[in-house]
């Protein structure tokens, strides 16, 4: 079942996509931290897989959705 809609899943593929790029291309001092490094990695694939997917497995735990209702 998708619980993710559109604008939802616009945002979480543009922040997704900056949090892997950030500590790949910027150099920042920040992501000399491996922990830092690899959260912000992590984090931005799991954006991205929950936006490709339209599901968030948080969402379903809390009876949340972003995707618009049906008309039947």
């Amino acid at each position: 079942m998708q619980n993710v809609g559109t604008p939802d899943r616009i945002a979480r593929l543009v922040i997704g996509a900056l949090l892997i790029l950030a500590p790949l291309v910027t150099g920042w001092a920040l992501f000399t931290n491996p922990l830092l490094m690899w959260g912000s990695l992590i984090i931005g694939v799991v954006l991205i897989a929950t936006a490709l997917f339209s599901f968030c497995p948080i969402y379903a735990a809390l009876g949340l959705s972003t995707k618009p209702k049906q008309l039947s």
